[in-house]
């Protein structure tokens, strides 16, 4: 029987929440390859099931907020409402335009504008989950 390698404990986990399968798995793999322990989720319902299944242990959360399923902006709403992760910050990824009110109505910890590369990407994450 093959066992699993526990997360490393010390180190920061950040949920990565992007329907594009590719620009979930470069991202995902620019923060294990930092050091973050990283989880992935295609849409906001999927990430909520993430949040679920760790309790809420998470240290930041990279959201895309054009996504089938349950876009950004409700999955912002659910999280808000839900006490085990309501408090996580979330870094807001998008491509549209008024980054800086969406990141006002959703109350989010910043934003980064698509496309973005990742070693700014890298910076701003580095800045709200050290």
């Amino acid at each position: 029987m093959t066992s699993v390698p526990a997360p490393h404990l010390d180190r920061r986990r950040v949920l990565v929440v992007e329907d594009d399968p590719d620009a979930l798995d470069a991202i995902a793999t620019m923060l294990e390859d930092a050091g973050y322990d990283v989880l992935r989720a295609a849409n906001g319902l999927e990430a909520l099931g993430q949040l679920g299944n760790r309790g809420g242990r998470c240290d930041l959360i990279l959201l895309d907020l054009m996504m089938p399923v349950m876009n950004g902006w409700d999955f912002r709403r659910k999280q808000k409402a839900t006490s085990a992760f309501a408090t996580i910050p979330v870094l807001l990824m998008s491509a549209g335009a008024h980054m800086a009110t969406v990141r006002a109505e959703l109350n989010a910890a910043g934003s980064v504008t698509k496309p973005v590369e990742m070693s700014d990407l890298l910076d701003v994450v580095r800045q709200h989950c050290p």
